[in-house]
């Protein structure tokens, strides 16, 4: 028997969810929580094999919810089921050993093999989100033009960014620069929402 945590914060999906998983034979919830702190909580008082993690969530999104889960001991496989499907969750999720990544559009018989892929060591990823990901491409930024990007989807201005990456304001200037150029950006917010999409920063 598989045991699951489901985690999401809208109650009416994640009631049907564990309705629907009832169902299968070798598949048992044995907890829910409605958001990222309560799942971990969750998962330090419960023998748990496989999260199944809503992206969005209070407090703490599915992926920092994984990366926690993941550095336990045992690790708890962690599975993301998402209604904002972009390349660069699916990326920074893979990058931290998610397993299974897939739309909220799935059936729940998909979602039950996912799960079984997940648990015994396999993955499973939509398709058509692997195809997206494959289609933004290969990160353009050097880390230093992602770091200083980075800081800059805060707001903060020149002079508080190049204090922070202990850089000169000529330097981060340049930095930003070549960012908005490499994205393909008309200014610097338009470059953080780009390279956040797909996964760059």
């Amino acid at each position: 028997m598989v045991r699951l945590l489901l985690a999401d914060d809208e109650n009416m999906f994640r009631d049907a969810l564990a309705t629907l998983l009832g169902l299968q034979d070798d598949l048992e919830v044995v907890a829910q929580a409605a958001s990222g702190a309560e799942a971990i909580a969750v998962v330090r008082s419960s023998e748990i094999d496989v999260a199944v993690l809503d992206l969005q969530m209070p407090g703490m999104d599915g992926i920092a919810v994984a990366e926690t889960l993941l550095a336990m001991t045992p690790p708890v496989s962690c599975l993301i089921v998402t209604s904002h499907g972009r390349p660069g969750y699916l990326k920074r999720a893979l990058e931290l050993g998610v397993r299974g990544f897939l739309p909220k559009t799935a059936s729940a018989g998909v979602l039950a093999d996912a799960i079984r892929a997940v648990h015994t060591g396999g993955r499973y990823v939509d398709p058509e989100l692997a195809a997206d990901a494959i289609a933004a491409g290969a990160n353009p930024l050097s880390a230093r033009e992602a770091d200083v990007l980075e800081l800059a989807a805060e707001g903060a201005p020149v002079d508080e960014i190049a204090a922070r990456a202990h850089l000169s304001p000529g330097t981060v200037r340049n930095y930003l620069s070549a960012a908005v150029a490499k994205t393909g950006a008309n200014n610097r917010h338009e470059a953080v929402h780009l390279a956040r999409d797909r996964g760059w920063i």
